[in-house]
Order: structure tokens, then sequence, then C-alpha cells
């Protein structure tokens, strides 16, 4: 997974019924685009996410 500032970070809901988290991602941690994030999300908490299998980065149009 690569990443840079200004994308967008999609944890899909865990089980059924559960809404998406969508956050933008303002710090990449690792080398050359890897995880770690540092990723602020629509309620103004950020987080450190290092994203797993049901997690996507989607790039800005």
């Amino acid at each position: 997974m690569h990443a840079i500032v200004g994308d967008r970070l999609v944890q899909h809901g865990r089980v059924v019924g559960q809404a998406d988290r969508v956050g933008e991602i303002i710090e990449v941690l690792g080398p050359r685009g890897d995880p770690p994030y540092r990723v602020r999300f629509a309620d103004g908490h950020e987080h450190l996410c290092s994203p797993g299998p049901d997690t996507e980065v989607r790039h800005p149009d």
C-alpha cells in the first residue's frame, strides 16, 4: 500500500451495517509512501494508522 499526503484512507466496515470510515492522509511516516499514516477523520480526530486488508487508499481525481 502506497499513499501521499492528500489521499483518502477508507476503512471498510467490518460487520454488516457498519459504515465505512473515510479520512484524509495528512502525514506519511513510512519510506516511499508506505504505512504508517497519520489520518484526520471527518470528526476532526487524528489517528496513526497501519492499514489492514479492510482498508484502501483512494487518490484524488
